[in-house]
């Protein structure tokens, strides 16, 4: 039997290993660093260093690998939840005395196991303690404290920028995976939000970024789930992608675009209580060969080009004048076929600006919703639920976020 981890979770260790693998790099730096300015010393003259055998270094590296790790989990899944919406200054504030207490808690923990290791001895013996009461006041905890801050500052700079450009965007600049031009198949889901113009002016525009945020995130859960990657957010519009492969396993692109629906008409009733109303939108998705590369001179970016990213943002556009909420290519509908749950309705071949031959499309249909649709035109679940967006962090879904 097959050992699967849930797309969440993976996602989640994609974010969190590289914090262990910092402070695992970083502790290997300080060694040999402490190792060449002692000449080869490793003990002091009061006994509060611990000397290093093959048992100590074991555990050393270990818990450091640990440690990087629960900082990892902690920062992201939630201090940066905790204190999403509060002031930078509060945030540091806030960061500062969590972490000052935590990596004190580290040490009050893997020192004495580390003394203990080196006199082949218990926790229980008094001496492990009075290591621990000379290495407290000693320069070799200031050392340790520098190093430990170090880390740290490093793993959260990592954080930030990982954050911010998404994960698996940071790991192909760093391993140079696209800094040569690379042609792959690609599957696009092109997502506009329905009368955005209108509910800005209802809303005005403070209220409406609040609206927007809340919007992206109640989508993102979706994304997770069937590991599509956020290549951008243009203003009410969002551009996920997949590889081919990924996008077609268990049809997993159309999958996120129909959960995607049912997470806003389940979170319909909360975004009425606070907004005064419910977001919906149109999409598209289609299958074709792009050219993956890094660009730009001022700001380098990971970008796709190629016909079927315009084929594409073409097919949404004729969402609204074909009286569909989502439309498919012929050419994705054709490797996909009909799954349990929707079927793929023919709205007949359309022109697309730009290319020579007409494209047939699909009206992509849900089984699930047209259900709950008759069930409500008939009196039954007629109240939509007030159930706020699930809890995933749709800035770190930003171009392959995940």
């Amino acid at each position: 039997m097959r050992f699967h981890l849930s797309p969440i979770v993976r996602r989640a260790l994609r974010r969190v290993v590289p914090f262990g693998v910092i402070w695992f790099v970083l502790a290997q730096v300080f060694s040999i660093s402490d190792y060449a300015a002692g000449g080869g010393a490793v003990a002091t003259t009061d006994g509060s260093a611990i000397e290093v055998d093959a048992r100590v270094r074991l555990f050393a590296n270990l818990a450091v690998a640990v440690v990087g790790c629960l900082v990892g989990a902690v920062e992201l899944l939630f201090l940066n939840r905790r204190l999403a919406a509060r002031s930078l200054g509060t945030k540091l504030v806030a960061k500062t005395l969590f972490y000052a207490v935590f990596l004190t808690g580290v040490v009050v923990v893997t020192f004495p196991v580390a003394a203990a290791l080196e006199m082949d001895t218990g926790l229980a013996d008094p001496r492990v303690w009075d290591r621990l009461q000379a290495f407290a006041i000693s320069k070799e905890s200031l050392s340790t404290g520098v190093q430990l801050a170090t880390s740290l500052v490093a793993s959260l700079f990592y954080a930030e920028i990982s954050e911010h450009m998404g994960p698996r965007v940071l790991t192909n600049f760093l391993s140079g995976r696209y800094h040569t031009p690379k042609e792959e198949r690609r599957v696009f889901l092109f997502s506009d939000m329905k009368s955005s113009t209108s509910t800005t002016e209802r809303l005005g525009h403070a209220r409406y970024f609040e609206f927007l945020r809340a919007y992206y995130n109640a989508l993102a859960a979706a994304i997770v789930d069937h590991e599509g990657e956020v290549y951008q957010y243009i203003g009410d519009e969002i551009v996920v992608s997949w590889t081919e492969k990924d996008g077609l396993r268990d049809a997993d692109c159309v999958r996120c675009v129909l959960d995607m629906k049912r997470d806003l008409r389940a979170r319909a009733g909360w975004f009425e209580d606070r907004f005064g109303v419910a977001p919906d939108f149109r999409a598209s998705l289609q299958v074709g060969p792009v050219t993956t590369g890094e660009i730009g001179a001022l700001k380098k970016e990971i970008v796709f080009t190629g016909d079927v990213l315009n084929q594409t943002a073409r097919i949404q556009a004729l969402c609204k004048p074909l009286g569909a909420d989502v439309l498919v290519g012929d050419e994705l509908v054709s490797r996909l076929g009909t799954g349990e749950g929707w079927v793929f309705r023919s709205v007949g071949h359309q022109e697309l600006r730009g290319k020579d031959q007409s494209v047939e499309l699909f009206a992509l249909e849900d089984s699930v919703v047209e259900a709950a649709d008759e069930s409500e035109r008939s009196g039954v679940g007629q109240t939509r639920p007030s159930v706020p967006p699930r809890p995933v962090d749709a800035s770190s879904l930003i171009s392959g976020g995940l």
